[in-house]
């Protein structure tokens, strides 16, 4: 049984202070001001001049940012306490902040970025035309702005299914109210079920507004509209679908795990079985009505998670104040975060508001701020799977001042052996191939394999698996030829070291830390280095991993008798990464998927890379002489360049 109305991670709190003194010089400390001063006249000072808030609208234009891949779907639910006509209780001014908020809210400017606001239902306590005429009054400022936004029917604003005709809720805030908007896809025969498309991340999306009690010939037409938009993800609202077992007595309302505190009603598995179930589409559904929030995550026909989330605050202090739950959508982090404020609320400063509103200003319990981790083009597959950026022909990639070039696409049958006395063509055409193929006597027939798997913006769609280690010292490797032109080069006006790799999950410390994936062989004390951090055994230059797997390039320039050493942070197993190393003739900077890490020297110049004129290795790693360490995991394209390259003109953007 769930409690209900009767009849019926996001950011940071920091982020509050910002809130409230962009909401203070927006101009809505007034209306809150009036209606949140003393303790105890809140209802009455708002209820003085109902028609005050659209009277007072701001002027600015809504204007999100459409293509950021960070953006927030804010939504309402019930605020029907704050429109009971019937009863002469109008209190307009919590709702008129809000939408405010959400009008200053979208766009670069804001970390919000609000695309579109949706209602769950319950726009009034008694459906009353008073009411309604109230509520149009209010949603006036979201007209005048320009605001995406949907409105749906809960059991407060009308009764029945959506056969039920023409009502005050139909006539003031029907599909005629924003036929206009660009995001206002459709409207079912009846008026009550309405489609929405917004574009937010690059892509567009479907929003579904369905019906407190929604027909058959409402659910045939939902599924039509999903059906004629085969590839657009789906976000289902109305106003019942799924309650809490739990009571609502205990601040801050949560009980047991937060993540699974919530089940279907008996009309939300009517919900369920007619739209959602067999829809992969719909990945949230967002409902109102019972209180408190909660959240469950259901499996769909195909297996994949559908988030079910109540959120109501009509219990909550002045009806909940106009309160938003804000969906942060956060595609580079593959995260929505999700928090809940009163902008009504935070417009005051914290000294002025009273005991009740302190409470309710921004929701922290588990219910009510939390992050959804999701990894969006796995989820969204199914239906709209992101294509594959094609490979890239070799000659593409020849950058001026191009030295060498491996890419390892070269059609050989996945996981087989690499053979015996194999070259890799350096596709520069300058003769520095990878000539010579060593494997460590007593290792494995698949020491060293082809492979199809590569980077996600790799040229070459190849890569090669090394299968090596140190206890006991096993695998193979390759070197440039003894008369490689590569191996004399100095560098000494800047180059760039490009490669993409990947390190498997089962990868050890003991057994694999300090691999190398790309060095020039030659001891540092042959090269006369002697200065300060020199391991004279080590090799003159090296990207190699630390036991932390934090890529390491470690060079000896020519202007010094010392290393130069660049840093990249741990990294992730089973995951491709591009890494670039980038000289301009004087200082060095390790860049991580077009990202500079953050330990590059800059107070000391480094001038090139000193040479003995020994060869490169690909995945071997020389010390006092001797093979010591071979690399484990995935190797895929390698370029060097005899010059700096722009982040745009790495392997993963060109």
């Amino acid at each position: 049984m769930f409690g209900g109305s009767g009849s019926c991670e996001h950011t940071s709190a920091a982020k509050g202070a910002d809130r409230r003194s962009f909401l203070r010089n927006a101009g809505l400390a007034g209306a809150g001001a009036v209606a949140l001063g003393p303790l105890t006249a809140g209802a009455a000072s708002a209820s003085t001049a109902p028609a005050s808030a659209a009277a007072s609208a701001s002027r600015g234009r809504w204007n999100p940012d459409t293509e950021s891949l960070r953006f927030t779907l804010a939504v309402m639910p019930d605020t029907q306490f704050l429109y009971w006509g019937s009863q002469g209780s109008v209190n307009p001014d919590p709702q008129a902040a809000s939408f405010r908020y959400v009008i200053e809210n979208s766009g670069t400017a804001s970390d919000d970025n609000i695309v579109f606001l949706a209602h769950l239902g319950d726009l009034t306590e008694d459906g009353d035309p008073v009411s309604f005429k109230y509520v149009g009054q209010t949603y006036d400022i979201l007209d005048e702005a320009g605001v995406a936004y949907s409105v749906l029917a809960g059991n407060h604003d009308v009764s029945g299914d959506d056969t039920r005709g023409t009502t005050p809720y139909l006539q003031t805030m029907g599909p005629q109210r924003y036929s206009k908007s660009p995001t206002f896809l459709s409207a079912d025969s009846s008026g009550y079920n309405t489609a929405h498309v917004f574009r937010a991340a690059g892509r567009e999306w479907l929003l579904l507004a369905l019906d407190w009690r929604t027909s058959t010939a409402g659910f045939d037409w939902a599924n039509a509209v999903i059906k004629a938009h085969p590839t657009l993800p789906v976000i289902l609202t109305t106003h019942e679908i799924a309650g809490t077992p739990y009571d609502d007595n205990v601040y801050p309302y949560q009980a047991g795990d937060p993540e699974d505190n919530a089940s279907l009603s008996s009309y939300g598995q009517t919900v369920w079985d007619n739209i959602i179930k067999d829809n992969d589409q719909v990945f949230l559904t967002l409902n109102g009505h019972y209180w408190p929030p909660g959240r469950t995550t259901m499996q769909n026909a195909a297996g994949h998670d559908v988030y079910v989330h109540i959120t109501n605050y009509q219990n909550r202090y002045f009806g909940g104040g106009g309160m938003l739950r804000l969906y942060h959508f956060d595609l580079s982090r593959d995260t929505i975060d999700v928090e809940t404020i009163s902008p009504w609320i935070l417009a005051q400063k914290p000294e002025e508001r009273n005991v009740l509103a302190a409470q309710d200003a921004e929701l922290t319990s588990a219910v009510d701020y939390f992050s959804i981790p999701m990894n969006f083009d796995e989820r969204f597959a199914s239906f709209a799977p992101v294509p594959s950026r094609p490979s890239r022909p070799a000659k593409r990639m020849l950058v001026p001042g191009t030295l060498a070039y491996w890419r390892f696409d070269t059609g050989q049958a996945d996981g087989s052996a690499v053979a015996a006395g194999t070259t890799i063509k350096d596709q520069s055409g300058h003769g520095n191939d990878l000539s010579t193929l060593v494997t460590v006597p007593g290792s494995a027939a698949d020491a060293l394999t082809w492979s199809t798997q590569h980077h996600p913006d790799q040229p070459g769609h190849g890569s090669l698996s090394f299968a090596g280690g140190q206890n006991p010292l096993h695998g193979a490797y390759f070197t440039t030829g003894a008369n490689a032109p590569l191996n004399t080069e100095t560098f000494t006006k800047g180059y760039t070291i490009e490669l993409f790799f990947n390190i498997p999950l089962d990868w050890d410390a003991s057994n694999n830390s300090w691999m190398s994936a790309l060095s020039r062989w030659g001891e540092a004390s042959q090269a006369g280095k002697t200065g300060e951090n020199t391991d004279p055994d080590e090799p003159v230059a090296t990207l190699s991993f630390s036991g932390d797997r934090e890529p390491q390039w470690n060079c000896y320039p020519t202007n010094a008798t010392f290393p130069s050493t660049n840093w990249g942070q741990t990294l992730f197993e089973d995951e491709w990464w591009h890494v670039a190393i980038v000289n301009d003739g004087k200082h060095t900077v390790m860049y991580l998927q077009g990202c500079p890490t953050v330990d590059n020297p800059t107070l000391r110049e480094s001038i090139g890379i000193t040479t003995l004129g020994l060869p490169w290795a690909l995945g071997g790693y020389e010390y006092n002489g001797s093979i010591n360490q071979i690399f484990h995991g995935f190797i895929g394209d390698v370029r060097i360049v005899n010059r700096a390259l722009s982040v745009d003109e790495f392997m993963i953007a060109t």
